[in-house]
């Protein structure tokens, strides 16, 4: 059993910057890439940004590219997403995911587990 949760959302206000985390719990997930999307109401999930396990390689969208940093902590299990100059239309609700994708894959949903989600709410 794997378990992905989410933390650091909240509200702030346009230009603030917030630093989501997503710890992984349960048997370990060696070689698993970890990925952000986002989901804002009425829309699709889309990718934001993802990571390999050995963080050698990093894939953003490229409406976060520039903005957004990813990053992990292998001894913590953990993953970051640093959201720096955030605008109202990064407002959604942020899930981490997890799986053993190829560096072709990392922005598709082909992912094995997937968290809860942290709402950000970015306001004008």
């Amino acid at each position: 059993q794997v378990q992905l949760v989410e933390s650091g959302g909240g509200l702030v206000q346009a230009g603030d910057s917030l630093r989501l985390s997503c710890v992984h719990s349960g048997r370990a997930l060696s070689s698993y890439a970890t990925a952000w999307f986002r989901q804002a109401p009425g829309q699709e999930r889309h990718f934001v940004a993802a990571i390999t396990w050995s963080g050698a390689v990093t894939y953003y969208s490229d409406s976060v590219k520039g903005r957004f940093t990813i990053s992990r902590d292998n001894a913590k299990n953990s993953v970051y997403l640093q959201m720096n100059s955030l605008k109202p239309e990064d407002t959604a609700v942020y899930y981490c995911a997890a799986g053993i994708l190829t560096e072709w894959t990392l922005p598709t949903l082909d992912y094995d587990y997937w968290g809860q989600g942290t709402q950000v709410t970015v306001s004008s």
